[in-house]
């Protein structure tokens, strides 16, 4: 494969105009994954212009419920993302949800890291980044489970690794739902399931980690 260069800045779209509609967008941000993927350093201007808009929209969903004192904003969390994104050139890029999602994984590897990098300058001390679970409708979904409404990030990310461990597919739901605000008919086009078997996951899930995350 080709080299790919990474995206080093992020250029800011400098003008709104109408949106064209979801399923050209969708396609067209699948066109220029694989036209970035194949080393095509336009691509991801391009790129910019279309995904920019909703990786803010995601990352002000993951800070909604940041901790008292939390610096990082959603400006900066896209940025720092999107450098990260820049060593993922040689992905298989299949879809503009499969982009998002890895969007949301980056996204938690930056809270994580920011707040590890607090906590050890505290020396020690607690500091609690939390995160939001998703839309408003995503809440609503989970009015009855509301122990992962707002959790420490370092928590949540220790637990993750746990569940991997023992079943990765649920923990890539935990990631897709909590950090990219995933609809459960999004998250099972993004895994290859139905929404049925990703609902009766979802919820595997969160019991799973509310009971780790309480232990």
């Amino acid at each position: 494969m080709p080299n790919t260069p990474p995206p080093a800045t992020l250029a800011l779209p400098r003008s709104r105009t109408p949106s064209p509609p979801a399923k050209a967008v969708g396609h067209a941000v699948t066109e220029l994954l694989r036209a970035w993927s194949a080393g095509d350093a336009e691509a991801s201007d391009s790129l910019v212009r279309l995904v920019y808009e909703e990786l803010r929209r995601q990352a002000r969903r993951t800070l909604r419920r940041e901790g008292e004192g939390h610096t990082l904003q959603p400006t900066a969390l896209v940025h720092e993302a999107w450098l990260r994104l820049g060593g993922q050139h040689k992905a298989q890029w299949e879809s503009r949800t499969q982009f998002f999602a890895l969007a949301a994984r980056m996204m938690r590897r930056v809270l994580v890291d920011h707040a590890r990098t607090r906590r050890a300058l505290k020396r020690g001390g607690a500091v609690h980044v939390t995160v939001g679970v998703g839309s408003a409708d995503h809440l609503a979904e989970a009015a009855e489970d509301t122990s992962l409404d707002a959790v420490d990030v370092i928590a949540l990310d220790d637990a993750l690794g746990r569940l991997a461990a023992i079943d990765p597919q649920k923990a890539r739901l935990v990631d897709l739902r909590y950090f990219a605000g995933l609809s459960i008919p999004e998250a099972a086009t993004a895994l290859g399931v139905s929404p049925a078997t990703i609902g009766r996951e979802w919820a595997i899930a969160r019991m799973w980690l509310r009971r780790d995350l309480e232990a």
